[in-house]
């Protein structure tokens, strides 16, 4: 019993100095001169990685989805985007509210109860974006994802290493990182 008590006594003082700390994920940082006008346009959300449960049951499942970024009447942007759901094209429209500096947004969602920060983390505009969303629940519940947005359908390889490499430095596992396959469905303008 005295020895036992003196292993949770040796382990209480490691958390308590910090040997035993599990590591944090690295804080995201914008885009520097974050350009709102040239962010606007058609993308392909073409990687995902989160600690999502659904998400890592879902992902195998999950295929490209395109979005529309266009000013909001408020202010903000209006992300429109299209998806397949069950052989069907589903589209939905979220409100990015200005959350901060240039390139750092919310939004509510529809689905999922709570306030999610987007932060629009690089981009060069014209090929490729990297996006880490956030939202704090409560104990246990809270949501991280990180999306690669690219302007074609087939982003290069480099960008896909580029995403890959964005993601574990937010902590995510390769296990939690998909690239989306591409699909004819829902792709078409009119959808």
């Amino acid at each position: 019993m005295a020895a036992l008590n003196m292993l949770w006594t040796g382990l209480a003082l490691l958390g308590i100095l910090g040997v035993l700390q599990i590591p944090t994920q690295a804080q995201a940082a914008l885009q520097p001169n974050f350009q709102e006008d040239k962010f606007l346009g058609l993308w392909f959300t073409s990687g995902l990685a989160s600690n999502s449960s659904w998400f890592l049951e879902k992902k195998k499942a999950l295929s490209m989805c395109k979005s529309v970024v266009a000013p909001a009447a408020d202010g903000g942007l209006n992300l429109t985007s299209t998806f397949l759901r069950k052989d069907q094209c589903e589209t939905r429209t979220l409100l990015l509210r200005p959350a901060g500096p240039p390139g750092c947004y919310s939004y509510t969602s529809p689905h999922w109860s709570g306030n999610h920060e987007v932060s629009v983390v690089e981009t060069d505009y014209e090929a490729y974006a990297l996006l880490y969303t956030e939202s704090f629940r409560g104990p246990g519940q809270d949501f991280c994802m990180a999306t690669l947005y690219s302007r074609t359908q087939a982003p290069k390889a480099e960008i896909k290493e580029k995403f890959a490499t964005f993601a574990k430095a937010q902590g995510f596992t390769e296990d939690s990182i998909v690239f989306l396959p591409q699909t004819d469905k829902c792709m078409e303008e009119n959808t």
